[in-house]
C-alpha cells in the first residue's frame, strides 16, 4: 500500500504504446518531429491561445530553464518556502540563471499572497545594493495538496506586474489543479496573469515527459540556447513529445487527475471518521496532510502503508503526507480504510 507519492506509480499503458509509436520509422530530430509540432498544437488548442512549448524530461528542469530565463543572474525570484524549487531542486534555478536568488515567503496551505510578496520586497528595492526583483513563482496544485483560484493568481500577477516581474507557475500537478476547479485551463494560467508555466505529465501517468509553456513569445528570448546548454533538448525529442500528446489524448490528463483527485477524497473522508485524526489542510488535489498519533503511525507501519512523515507537532503528533495517483489500486484504499477504521 503505497501512499508516497504519485511519483510511485508507473507509466500510464497508453503513455507507453504512444512510446511504442514512436519508435517505428523515421523523424526528424531535436524536436522538428511531427509529435512536437502536434503537441504544440494541442497545448495551444488547450490554452485557447498560440504557445510557445518546450519538451523538457524533467520538472526540475522546466522550473529552473523557465525561471532563469526570466530572471537575470542578480534578480530575486519570491516563492513559497515549502515550495519545489526552494527544496527540492537542489539550487538548481540558481544555477541555471547563473546566480539569481530565491526569496522564500511563509503563507497558510502552501500559499502566497500579495501582501507576503510586498513585505519582503520591501529589503529589495534598494537598487544596485540589492537582487532586482524578477520573478514570483507558484506551485498549482500546492506543496501542501491546496489550490490557487483564478483570483489569487489574478493578484499576484497584478503585484508582480507593478515590479516588472514576470509570473511562473509550477505545474508539476496542474492538471489535478484544473480538474479540482472544472475552469478552463486559460483561466489559472495566461488570463489570470502567469507568464511561463511548468507543465507536468510524469505524477500524472508519463514515464518522463514535461514541457515549458510561455503565453507570450517575447518571453521565450534565449530559451532554446538554455535549454540546449542544459543537455534537455534530445536528440529524438519524439519519446518525450509522444508522451504528451497521448496524455492529453481524448483528455486522458483530465480523466487520471479527476480519479486520482476522487481516491484522495474517499481516502480524506475515512481520516476524518478516526479519532485523534486531524486534516491538516484542505484537501483539494491529489495529497492528503493529516495530524497522526504515533500508536496510529506503528500500527500502519506494521501493516505495510507507505506514506511520508512531514513533521512532528507540539501536541506529539505527527504531519503525514498520503499521495493518491489514478493507478493506485482500490484495493489498497479499501485496505488502508479497513486499518483506519479499526483503531
Amino acid at each position: 500500500m503505497n501512499f508516497t507519492s504519485d511519483n510511485a506509480y508507473g507509466a500510464a499503458p497508453e503513455i507507453l504504446a504512444a512510446l511504442a509509436d514512436g519508435a517505428t520509422g523515421t523523424a526528424a530530430p531535436y524536436g522538428e518531429d511531427a509529435f512536437t509540432g502536434r503537441v504544440t498544437r494541442a497545448l495551444s488548442e488547450i490554452f485557447e491561445r498560440e504557445v510557445a512549448v518546450f519538451p523538457v524530461v524533467t520538472g526540475t528542469a522546466a522550473n529552473a530553464l523557465s525561471l532563469a530565463t526570466v530572471s537575470p543572474p542578480y534578480g530575486a525570484i519570491f516563492c513559497h518556502a515549502e515550495s519545489h524549487i526552494m527544496v527540492d531542486e537542489c539550487a538548481a534555478p540558481e544555477f541555471f540563471s547563473g546566480g539569481a536568488r530565491l526569496v522564500h515567503l511563509e503563507g497558510a496551505h502552501g500559499k502566497i499572497t500579495p501582501g507576503a510578496v510586498e513585505s519582503a520586497l520591501a529589503h529589495y528595492r534598494g537598487g544596485v545594493h540589492s537582487p532586482k526583483p524578477a520573478a514570483i513563482s507558484i506551485t498549482q496544485s500546492t506543496e501542501r495538496g491546496t489550490v490557487y483560484r483564478p483570483e489569487e493568481i489574478r493578484a499576484l500577477s497584478e503585484g508582480a506586474k507593478r515590479e516588472r516581474m514576470a509570473l511562473h507557475m509550477d505545474g508539476a500537478r496542474f492538471a489535478n489543479a484544473l480538474t479540482y476547479l472544472n475552469c478552463a485551463a486559460a483561466d489559472i494560467t495566461w488570463k489570470a496573469g502567469v507568464d511561463v508555466l511548468s507543465f507536468g505529465a510524469s505524477k500524472n501517468g508519463a514515464l518522463c515527459a514535461e514541457a515549458v509553456v510561455f503565453f507570450d513569445p517575447a518571453l521565450v528570448r534565449d530559451f532554446e540556447y538554455r535549454r540546449k546548454r542544459a543537455g534537455h533538448l534530445l536528440s529524438k525529442m519524439r519519446f518525450v513529445s509522444a508522451q504528451i500528446e497521448a496524455y492529453l489524448a481524448e483528455d486522458r490528463w483530465l480523466k487520471w487527475a479527476a480519479l486520482a483527485n476522487t481516491k484522495a477524497q474517499r481516502l480524506a473522508a475515512t481520516l476524518r471518521g478516526i479519532p485523534n485524526v486531524e486534516l491538516a489542510h484542505p484537501v483539494e488535489a491529489n495529497e492528503i496532510f493529516a495530524l497522526l498519533p504515533t500508536p496510529l503511525l506503528e500500527n500502519m507501519r506494521a501493516a505495510g502503508v507507505q506514506f511520508y512523515d512531514w513533521a512532528t507537532v507540539e501536541d506529539g503528533r505527527t504531519l503525514v503526507r498520503f499521495v493518491l495517483s489514478f493507478l493506485t489500486p482500490e484495493e489498497d484504499i479499501e485496505r488502508f480504510s479497513l486499518i483506519l477504521r479499526k483503531q
